[in-house]
Order: structure tokens, then sequence, then C-alpha cells
């Protein structure tokens, strides 16, 4: 049987100590929710001493049963010349109600002395009450070594004493830190496997991303004996981050042969990770190992061509694994193979060896040579390829649109977008106000449609992108716009090129819209009677 190594997530705690993240207690709870259904087993709530918010993240979570994780509230040890029981940092742990305290405790001599400004003996009384204190209490006790591997460079002996003291005052965890980030994989390894020889209590691994080694430095950590890894989802954290546990789960799981999580939970983790990144507001990165957007993707010709025989050929494990999925980009890169599977994604029967495919290769190239990229907007690709196969219903075509804009002295500018669409014969025309004209535009073209397509009403921009593809010609210059929607946590992305930046917006606005009706299934047939009942409306 797979030996089991333990979860430790302090997204809630430290993932919110990064640049631009604030969770609200709500979010916190609904991220904790989650965490407990993929199987982590700690999930460390905040810190109750430090601020009203995580105090009130620990009464929910009272009323909040989960199926197997455990909070733990997060605090330091007590302050010099304090006594453990009428530390208020301790007593705030201890109001939280988690049944798992976690502190953390000086473990290099220059912090002690130099930040603490306090004695190396007085350090180590600090350690051994807080933890003797919290025992007392019935509290599973994690001890975190804060500057572990920096303080055992400097001075092994005291670094270690800190762990002793530790363990003597009945730690159940003592967690060695890499606080600043910067320990390589080699000396991670070295310093657990000595430490293993000295302390029976079991340890763990807390390490940051400062050298883009925090995950590595946590396997080489597992390695070499620790039983517990500490991390954030997606990586977040201060400064440069924390260990990612998604790309730590997934090799730990599936390289190292150790076990996490249950299979099931593992093929979870590519949601888990954009679970966290929506509540939390950032973007993950396309690149990012095993749940990336681009993870899985392939866009050269030969390796398409290898894909498709054997997957092995170019993926070092099976997208399914972790719940991601293979992707085939087409460019001018793109050979037949690449159009196969895509078609064959599509479920649209396209014959490579005939001159339709041929020509379809041929028109992509020429098109991405005119500005398009395809690889970067895989919707309007699926739309090119299911207009070339026949397959695309032409539910709506525009007329005419007009743009029209205000600016005054004590006033921003207005846009007011007037646009008229032709739906079974009949034509919509609307106008409609936005803050710029792309966005009038958009609001005129759904307030003709929404009523006969309501499923629009659902859908919304999420980003806006221009490129100039041509900086020598200036203000006269083609532009290529991307434009992302979603719709129910589901993204896609759209091109549009032209020399005019509104254009190459309409056109990726229209795509938008026509590959969410296409996905719903939308036919000229179902839309004639409403169309007859909407119509009398918009045109008053």
């Amino acid at each position: 049987m797979s030996k089991k190594i333990c979860l430790y997530d302090t997204t809630l705690r430290d993932g919110t100590q990064a640049e631009g993240i604030s969770l609200s207690v709500e979010d916190k709870v609904k991220i904790a929710a989650r965490l407990d259904q993929f199987g982590i087993d700690w999930i460390e709530g905040g810190w109750p001493g430090s601020n009203p918010k995580d105090m009130a993240f620990f009464e929910k979570m009272k009323e909040f049963p989960l199926k197997q994780a455990k909070i733990a509230a997060f605090g330091s040890t007590c302050r010099p010349g304090v006594a453990a029981e009428v530390d208020s940092n301790l007593q705030a742990i201890l109001d939280s109600g988690a049944a798992v305290a976690t502190i953390f405790g000086k473990s290099w001599d220059l912090h002690v002395l130099e930040a603490l400004k306090t004695s190396l003996e007085e350090n180590l009384r600090m350690v051994r009450d807080s933890i003797s204190y919290l025992k007392q209490h019935q509290r599973t006790v994690i001890f975190d070594a804060e500057h572990f591997f920096d303080g055992f460079k400097q001075n092994a002996d005291y670094a270690v004493s800190v762990l002793k003291a530790a363990e003597e005052a009945g730690a159940d965890w003592i967690v060695l830190c890499d606080t600043n980030g910067g320990s390589l994989p080699h000396e991670v390894y070295q310093i657990v496997q000595t430490v293993r020889q000295q302390i029976a209590t079991p340890l763990g691994i807390h390490s940051h991303n400062d050298g883009e080694l925090g995950v590595a430095n946590a396997l080489a950590a597992v390695q070499a004996g620790a039983e517990q890894v500490q991390g954030t989802i997606n990586g977040i954290g201060e400064r440069c981050g924390n260990a990612n546990l998604i790309s730590v789960v997934a090799n730990l799981q599936l390289k190292m042969g150790y076990s996490c999580v249950a299979e099931e939970q593992l093929q979870q983790l590519t949601k888990l990770s954009r679970y966290v990144a929506e509540i939390a507001n950032m973007a993950t990165p396309n690149n990012q190992p095993f749940v990336g957007n681009s993870a899985f993707a392939h866009k050269g010709g030969i390796h398409v061509s290898a894909v498709l025989k054997d997957p092995q050929t170019y993926e070092h494990i099976a997208p399914e694994q972790v719940g991601n999925r293979r992707r085939v980009l087409v460019s001018e890169l793109a050979g037949q193979s690449n159009l196969l599977a895509k078609s064959e994604e599509l479920q649209i029967s396209f014959d490579g060896n005939k001159q339709e495919a041929r020509e379809m290769i041929q028109q992509i190239k020429e098109r991405e040579f005119q500005g398009y990229q395809y690889e970067g907007a895989e919707a309007s690709l699926s739309l090119l390829l299911l207009e070339s196969s026949g397959k695309l219903n032409p539910l709506f075509s525009l007329d005419s649109f007009k743009i029209l804009m205000e600016k005054t002295a004590e006033h921003a500018i207005l846009s007011e977008a007037t646009v008229k669409v032709r739906v079974n014969g009949q034509i919509m025309h609307t106008a409609a106000e936005g803050n710029g004209p792309v966005n009038a535009l958009d609001n005129a073209l759904r307030k003709a449609l929404e009523g006969v397509f309501p499923v629009l009403s659902q859908m919304h921009l999420t980003d806006y992108k221009v490129r100039v593809l041509d900086e020598s010609e200036a203000t006269a210059a083609k532009v290529r716009v991307l434009i992302e929607s979603m719709r129910n946590g589901e993204k896609w992305s759209t091109v549009g090129v032209s020399t005019n930046v509104i254009e190459a917006s309409w056109e990726a606005l229209v795509d938008s819209i026509r590959y969410l009706l296409w996905k719903e299934g939308c036919t000229p047939q179902e839309l004639e009677e409403q169309t007859e009942q909407r119509v009398g409306i918009v045109n008053h």
C-alpha cells in the first residue's frame, strides 16, 4: 500500500498574504468546503489573534461540519517575557474553537537575537511553554519551525535544539519551514534527512517559492522523510508564493508512488485549481503544470500526429488523471493532423485526404498571415470549421450598425450604438448606450437578441484585448481583438482583425454570441415563433 502523505492547506491564511488577494468570510467558507471535498487533511483558517475577519471565519466554521478535514488556527508562540497562559495570541487560538493549533517559533538564532531581541534560552522557553499550554487544552499542536533551513545552515545545533524543545513539550507535528524560499532541493533533502535521525516526532515541510523551487523542495523533503506538506492552491502567497499544492499532489501521487487523496478526488484537481482562482479573482497561467489550459495543448503538426497515434509521445501523464483535457491548436504551424483532431473534437466529419481539408488548412494559414490567431481563440476556429462543413445555422445577420459619441466639458464621453440585425427575415432595430463604443455595441446587440435568445442574458464578457499588428502603420495599423466570454463558469475566446478597432471588436463580439448559440443547439426552426412575438416589442 502506498505511503500516505498528509496535506496541509494554508490558502486561507498564507495565501491571502499575496499581493492583490482578499477573501471575504463567505469566500473562505466556500474554499474550505471545496478543500474538504478534495481530501485535504488540515485547513489553516487564519490567525484569530490578528484580525476580526479570521475570528469570524472560525465562528462560522463551528456551524459548518466538514467531512474529513480539520480546521487549524494559526499563531505565534508566546512573547518574550510573557507566560503562555496570559499570552493574548495563544488565548485567541483557544477561543477560535479550532481543534488544531499551528504555532510558529524562531529556529534561526539571527531572528531570535535581532528580530525578537531576546536570548536563545528564552526562545526555547517560549516554544516549550506555548506548546505545553495548548496541549493542556487538548489541542493537536503543529509546530512550524520558522526559517529552519537558514537557521540550520548558520547554527545547526541551536536550530535542532528548538525542534527538541517542541518535541519535549508534546508537539504532534514539527514542520520545517523554508520561510525565505531560498534553499535548494539537495540542501532540503540533506537537512531533513539529518533531522529525521534526531527527531522522532512526525515531520512536515513548508516551502516558499522565491527561488521557484517551492514544489521541488517539498518533494525533496518527502523523499527525505517528511510526512506532511504545507502549501497553497495555485501556489499563491506572499512575495513569490508558497509551494503549489496542485503540483505537489500530482507529482507525489502520479510520479512518486505516494498516496495523498483518492483517485476520484485527484481527477478534481483541475476544477479545484480553477474554483479557487475564480473566487480569489485571479487569472491562472495557461501554462500552469497539470491544470493549466495549455498543459496538454499541442500545436506543431508533427506533435499532433504523434499524440493521435500514442499520447505518451508528447504527454507525461493522461490529462484525465487530473481532470484536464487534451487540446489541439490550429495555427500556421498546423498540419492535417491538427485539423482532423479539432474536427473530431467538434464531431464534424472531415476527410483529411480530400481537397476540402487541404483548402481549409490553407485558409487558416492565410487568415493567420492576415493577423488572426486561432490558438488563442478556439471558439472562432470552431465556427470556421462548422461553417466549412455546413453545420452552422445562420441564426442572425447584420444589416447595419452606427455609433455616436458625444463629449461635453462637464461629462465624460458617452457612446451610443444603433444596431439593425435580421433574425428569420425580421429586422430587430435597437439602440443602447455604453461607457465606450464596444460596450455600447455589446449592449445594443444583446438588446436586439436577448428576447429571441434568452440564454444571452447569462453570458458576459470577461476580457478584452487589443493588439497592434503593424506598429509602423501608426494609427492606420491593423489590430487584432481578442474577447473572452463566460457563462456558468465556462469560458471561450473569439478573435477579430481589421484596420478599424470597432470592426475587429464587432467581429469578435458576434463570434462570441454565435458560439454560445451553437453550443446551446439553437436552430432556425425553434426561433420562428419567438421571433414573431419579439419583433413587435423591439421595434417599438
